[in-house]
């Protein structure tokens, strides 16, 4: 972390907030590849500073879920290997850790298309996400009194099947669950997907509540560039895989090139 200069060292630069912070996640020149054949992920490089949202930008296809696997590790399932480069957590290398390991760890992955427990209740479906790290019944039941904090509606539905919340309310429990392992960072797939655009703002005004009152960091892989932009800090985008933008928040959301990519055009790599 860098240091402010000592007194009567004259006047310094302001440091951003990158420099007063730890990386807490890095990718390295990453390169995936599915059934050691089919090139998913060419050279990506990218990092998340601690505290912060990263949006990870992309029309569909273009690698935004394949390169959130690789970082937790969820590639295996469907016959595919970080082919070359590394990914590091809080600075160790973590790209052949198991996936329950990271979740210990404090890195937890929140899945595209919400994959909860449709025959369970909602709250069976947060105590799910518990189990990892074995916690006593006390700290259990404040995990879920946190969770409801955040969540008022899942608290008003806990004892509700899961199946029968509506898509918006599913999503929240599918985030609540990887929340109550109290992750220091969340990799969020597609949040937004098939959702009402008020629920939409309700889960990402969530996100920055979480992300202001406890720093937990968001790699928010997404197509709704615009309410994705307004909450995170800085973004990378994607494009056939590999990355091929990146900047602030503030100058990302002013391209129009990236505005134009979701609709069939190509990025202006000048810019």
């Amino acid at each position: 972390m860098t240091r402010p200069p000592p007194r009567g060292a004259g006047p310094a630069v302001q440091p951003s907030f990158r420099e007063w912070h730890a990386v807490i996640l890095q990718m390295d020149q990453v390169e995936v590849l599915y059934e050691q054949v089919i090139l998913a992920v060419r050279d990506v490089s990218l990092e998340v500073v601690q505290g912060e949202i990263v949006a990870l930008l992309g029309a569909n296809g273009a690698g935004k879920s394949t390169t959130l696997k690789a970082i937790s590790n969820l590639l295996r399932g469907e016959r595919g290997e970080v082919a070359k480069g590394r990914i590091f957590y809080r600075g160790e290398d973590i790209t052949q850790r198991e996936p329950g390991d990271l979740v210990r760890a404090g890195l937890v992955q929140v899945l595209e298309g919400r994959h909860c427990f449709a025959h369970l209740s909602v709250e069976e479906n947060l105590r799910i996400g518990a189990f990892a790290n074995r916690p006593s019944r006390r700290q259990l039941k404040q995990g879920l009194e946190r969770i409801y904090d955040y969540f008022p509606r899942l608290k008003e539905r806990r004892k509700s099947l899961t199946g029968y919340t509506s898509g918006g309310e599913q999503q929240m429990v599918a985030i609540g669950r990887a929340l109550i392992a109290n992750p220091a960072l969340v990799l969020l797939d597609e949040p937004s997907m098939g959702l009402a655009p008020q629920i939409v703002e309700e889960i990402f005004e969530i996100v920055a509540a979480l992300n202001r009152n406890e720093g937990v960091s968001f790699l928010v892989a997404e197509q709704n560039i615009n309410v994705t932009l307004h909450y995170a800090q800085r973004g990378y985008v994607l494009e056939s895989g590999t990355v091929v933008g990146q900047g602030s928040a503030a100058e990302l959301a002013a391209r129009e090139d990236i505005h134009e990519l979701y609709l069939g055009g190509t990025l202006d790599l000048a810019s």
